[in-house]
Parts: C-alpha cells; sequence; structure tokens
C-alpha cells in the first residue's frame, strides 16, 4: 500500500500588495479530489500542516458563485465533513520522518503563498524527497511550497526541473488580481525552474522524473492519477 504524505497551509489569511488581508486556506476542490483518488487507489494518505495546525478550508472554494455549481460545493463539504477526523489533526511536519512515505501530495489554494512556502521543516522534508526519488506532487498554488527548498549553499532545490503552476494569466484574471502581493509562476521561473503553462482554466499537468505539477483546481483528478500511475511504475 503507497504511503502519502498530503501538506496542507495551515494559513487562514494572505497578506495582499496593499497591506490588507484576503481570507485563504486550501482549495476545497483540490483537497478533496486529490484526496479521493489516492485514497481510492489504495493509498495510505497522512495529512500534514505547519505545527500540526487544523487547516482553514478557503471560504470562497465552498462558494457556489465562484465554484459555479452547487451540486459540487454540498460534495465538497460532504467529503470534508468525512475526513474531519484527519483534518482536525494533522501530523506537524516538524515530526514528520520523509522515510515513512512514498510520495508527498501539496494541493494550493493561496494559503502555501503565506506559509508552505518559507516553512523550513517542509523544505528539508522535500529535499530529502527529491534526493531520494520519491514522488513530490504540488499543484495549482501548492508549487509555492517548493521554494522552501533550499539547499545549504543558497540555491534552489529544483532549478532547472520542468513544472507547472497557476499562471499569472489565472492570478490577475481570476485570483487575487493586481493586489496579488507577488506571483507564484514568475517567483518560481525567477528562482530557475522551467515553468510550463498550458490553457487558462484547463487541466495541464507537466511530470519531470520525480516532480509531478498540475496548473490550477481542474488539474486535481489529473495530478491524483498522474501519482497512482508514477507510484505503481
Amino acid at each position: 500500500m503507497p504511503r502519502i504524505l498530503m501538506v496542507v497551509s495551515a494559513a487562514d489569511s494572505l497578506e495582499l500588495a496593499d497591506g490588507s488581508q484576503h481570507p485563504t486556506g486550501v482549495w476545497a476542490e483540490e483537497l478533496v479530489v486529490a484526496h479521493r483518488a489516492l485514497k481510492a487507489s489504495g493509498a495510505d494518505i497522512t495529512i500534514a500542516s505547519p505545527g500540526g495546525k487544523k487547516p482553514t478550508v478557503d471560504p470562497g472554494s465552498l462558494n457556489p458563485e465562484i465554484v459555479g455549481d452547487e451540486d459540487k460545493v454540498q460534495e465538497f463539504k460532504q467529503y470534508l465533513a468525512d475526513i474531519a477526523a484527519e483534518l482536525d489533526e494533522p501530523e506537524s511536519l516538524n515530526s514528520v520522518t520523509m522515510a515513512h512515505f512514498d510520495a508527498v501530495v501539496l494541493p494550493g489554494g493561496h494559503g502555501p503563498m503565506a506559509d508552505l512556502a518559507k516553512d523550513a521543516d517542509l523544505g528539508a522534508l522535500l529535499i530529502q524527497a527529491n534526493d531520494s526519488g520519491k514522488i513530490i506532487a504540488p499543484f495549482c498554488h501548492g508549487p509555492a511550497a517548493l521554494l522552501s527548498a533550499t539547499t545549504p549553499d543558497g540555491s534552489f532545490a529544483f532549478a532547472g526541473r520542468q513544472l507547472t503552476v497557476f499562471t499569472d494569466e489565472e492570478e490577475l484574471t481570476g485570483g487575487t488580481g493586481e493586489n496579488t502581493p507577488w506571483l507564484v509562476a514568475t517567483t518560481l521561473a525567477d528562482r530557475g525552474a522551467i515553468v510550463k503553462a498550458g490553457p487558462a482554466w484547463s487541466s495541464y499537468v507537466v511530470r519531470d522524473g520525480n516532480l509531478i505539477s498540475g496548473q490550477n483546481p481542474q488539474s486535481s483528478e489529473a495530478v491524483a492519477a498522474a501519482v497512482v500511475s508514477a507510484l505503481a511504475e
């Protein structure tokens, strides 16, 4: 049975460029779709967050006007209720041993920009996972978490790697817009990642060896499928 570490943000707000606070957290669709698909494949999933703090679900991700489908919102709420025991008491990143897992999956929402991108414990885990060739699968804003992986010499552990992420176009037109404090895709590229992009708001996945990444919420199912396939190799 594959063992998967699902790392989620513990942030509940993101400071925007104008200094205001934007409510955030983990995006419901990404967490639900990935968790459900991986669990259905037979994987054993452990949820972890900074400090073992219960994650906040981004309120926008449960807003029918934003999601565009009331039935989907109810579906997400029901699944979140079903796994409430896991979400209420996640493991703390500083107590996790990567040797116990075969893969690490990182769903998005703007939360990772607020905490995971600079979490030293996560950075160490990602470097360990990468060095041992374990599957690393961030998607949407989840790839912001890769920025935590700084080597002792100050370099970015994923420089030169191909990946995808929520694009600048998607952020500016359907994310936090011009008030975004920093653009994840641009920042990853500036650190040396080779950022690829598919059509906005369409499922798009990039695999570069053990690194599997997805562009947006619409990519959640495809990322999970790619992880399952990679673990079966």
